[in-house]
């Protein structure tokens, strides 16, 4: 379970999400721009535990949610051995700047390194230009364009 429960400055703790904290994960999908009510992440945050290879941690200070991270551990075939995908970054706008990020992303790749991913990766929309300077400061670089074709609704 890697450093679950790892506890940072100012009380703020690193845990994997569970479904009583849907509403607060409701929440911060809507600040990424993805919104849905409470029922709806509770139904996603219990799809997900089911799949060995995913995970969603949440950064927690004092029992208020403040940041997610999704995570997803898969075999690519082009590298010959596993990688990490985070398919969610969020911190909640009051704690931006405030390390919340950071640690989430040191906590990934823990859980990355533990599982024997070979590298971690991120996409990010070509607009939120301040979380790309946010992901080079962290050491990511930039590395492919993305394409993207919508399957219906």
């Amino acid at each position: 379970m890697g450093r679950s429960g790892v506890a940072g400055t100012d009380s703020l703790l690193v845990r994997p999400a569970t479904t009583q904290d849907a509403a607060g994960v409701a929440t911060l999908l809507g600040v990424l721009g993805y919104p849905c009510d409470r029922a709806e992440a509770a139904n996603r945050l219990r799809a997900l535990a089911e799949e060995a290879d995913q995970e969603i941690l949440v950064a927690d200070r004092h029992g208020c949610l403040v940041g997610l991270l999704a995570l997803d551990l898969m075999y690519y075939l082009p590298l010959g051995a596993r990688t990490c995908r985070i398919t969610a970054l969020v911190v909640s706008d009051g704690e931006q700047r405030r390390g919340v990020g950071r640690m989430l992303l040191r906590e990934a790749e823990h859980r990355a390194r533990l599982a024997g991913a070979a590298r971690i990766e991120l996409t990010s929309a070509t607009h939120r230009t301040e979380a790309h300077a946010f992901y080079k400061a962290c050491g990511f670089n930039e590395s492919a364009l993305r394409f993207l074709k919508r399957l219906g609704d």
